[in-house]
């Protein structure tokens, strides 16, 4: 076979056969065929797509391109579930979820990112606690999710490196936002993380990669479908990214509200999620049979302090403090700079440009704007006003906390930009927006 063919055929909008989408996954792990031809291949799939079997065959290779982990040797009492959210502004979600799924019966071994443009990174949020970490050997990793029942860890090189090499040039050829490229690209790491069950959170609204419902549709439509077609049973919720999830914006930030969800402290549209997600994996893999039993279970799990027990064991086996659910504080770095954004008219909050918020967080040095980039874990935004809030003048929209007092007046600037506070009506949404698995499909 010939790229170049290959490249021509799907150029012109025909189906790839499973033996033409082997021969390229091949190439890009070997690298026996050239980056231009790689970014030609994306863009060609950029604009003509791909039908549903392509996309499964596209993943199965992916995944097949390294290492695919095993869990049946551990012997393990429960099903190996895991979330994946496709991002946004004060994402926490899986901070919480997976202690709530392991104290359930569930296993998580969650492979997770950095953060990606506006919207924060898991991993950069655990790095804020000292001694965590994120890269550990596979012998850890499983002994983790043995004893503690999740681990939160990134992308090992081994798993699904032709993944690696194929976004990296995606990346830099304007050919991220492809839907069977971005399905592929999420699904080949699941599967090679070896699960029986997987949620996906699709995120839709202002602060959202996939702003509109359509497309927020179209994406968990597409990985339902493939995902279910390579063997991995999955379910899909879409739910709103119009507001900040939860109150804190930044990663140690992040990481202390989570440990006061976990103790029972918990901002409603936040739990919502959590219990619902939460709800999806405990009746994927078995451990609930209907889903308002597995949000009952869930509760539970939250109510009696089982999860925040998992959370600390996970925390102490990958490295961190001991005592760290104690009094996170002393474990978390503080910004030398806090100070209050004050609203300067008065009303309701009735809309956010969330994205905008998320964007304020990167110019205080909580984000990167290269990849090479170090982050100030301590930075972001704290009591963030919720719509529907009824805000006065002079009142706090949200707390800023900063490294000095100059990049917090620049980022109290953006965020008064980013609010709209009008004297009328506002009532935020249901969470949850949509929900589809392969029932719905057929």
């Amino acid at each position: 076979m010939l790229p170049q063919e290959i490249i021509r055929k799907k150029r012109d909008g025909q189906n790839l056969s499973d033996d033409e989408i082997a021969f390229m996954v091949r190439g890009l792990n070997d690298e026996s065929i050239s980056e231009g031809q790689i970014a030609a291949f994306a863009m060609a799939v950029f604009f003509q797509g791909m039908s549903m079997d392509e996309r499964i065959a596209l993943t199965r290779e992916m995944t097949a391109s390294g290492e695919v982990l095993e869990w049946q040797s551990l012997n393990l009492s429960g099903p190996v579930l895991d979330k994946h959210s496709t991002g946004g502004v004060g994402d926490k979600v899986s901070l919480m979820l997976a202690p709530i799924v392991a104290a359930c019966g569930g296993f998580v071994p969650m492979i997770s990112g950095r953060g990606l443009g506006h919207t924060g990174g898991t991993l950069d949020k655990l790095d804020s606690i000292p001694g965590y970490t994120t890269t550990p050997d596979n012998a850890l990793f499983r002994r983790v999710v043995k004893n503690a029942g999740c681990a939160i860890i990134g992308q090992t090189a081994q798993l699904a490196p032709a993944d690696k090499r194929f976004y990296a040039i995606r990346d830099v050829t304007a050919t991220v936002e492809s839907i069977a490229l971005i399905t592929a690209s999420i699904l080949s790491k699941k599967l090679a993380a070896g699960l029986q069950g997987l949620v996906m959170d699709v995120k839709t609204g202002s602060g959202a990669f996939a702003d509109t419902m359509d497309m927020a549709e179209e994406l968990a439509r597409s990985i339902v479908t493939v995902a279910n077609g390579a063997g991995l049973k999955t379910t899909a919720l879409i739910t709103d990214m119009d507001q900040v999830l939860g109150h804190n914006v930044g990663n140690a930030l992040e990481v202390a509200e989570s440990v006061e969800f976990l103790k029972g402290n918990c901002e409603p549209r936040l739990k919502q999620l959590v219990l619902a997600l939460a709800a999806e994996m405990l009746h994927l893999g078995g451990l609930a049979e209907s889903l308002e039993q597995g949000r009952r279970k869930a509760a539970e799990a939250l109510d009696s302090g089982a999860a925040c027990e998992r959370f600390a064991k996970m925390v102490f086996e990958l490295g961190g403090p001991v005592d760290f659910m104690d009094d996170p504080a002393t474990h978390l770095a503080a910004a030398p700079h806090i100070q209050d954004c004050l609203a300067t008219t008065p009303g309701r909050v009735v809309a956010m440009d969330t994205r905008a918020i998320g964007v304020a967080v990167i110019g205080l040095g909580g984000g990167r704007q290269r990849a090479a980039d170090p982050i100030d874990y301590s930075v972001g935004f704290s009591k963030v006003a919720a719509i529907g809030k009824m805000i006065a003048v002079g009142e706090p929209i949200a707390t800023i906390h900063a490294r000095d007092r100059s990049s917090a007046e620049k980022a109290a600037q953006e965020l008064t930009k980013a609010f709209v506070i009008a004297d009328q009506q506002a009532v935020p949404g249901g969470m949850v927006r949509m929900r589809i698995d392969k029932e719905s499909l057929e």
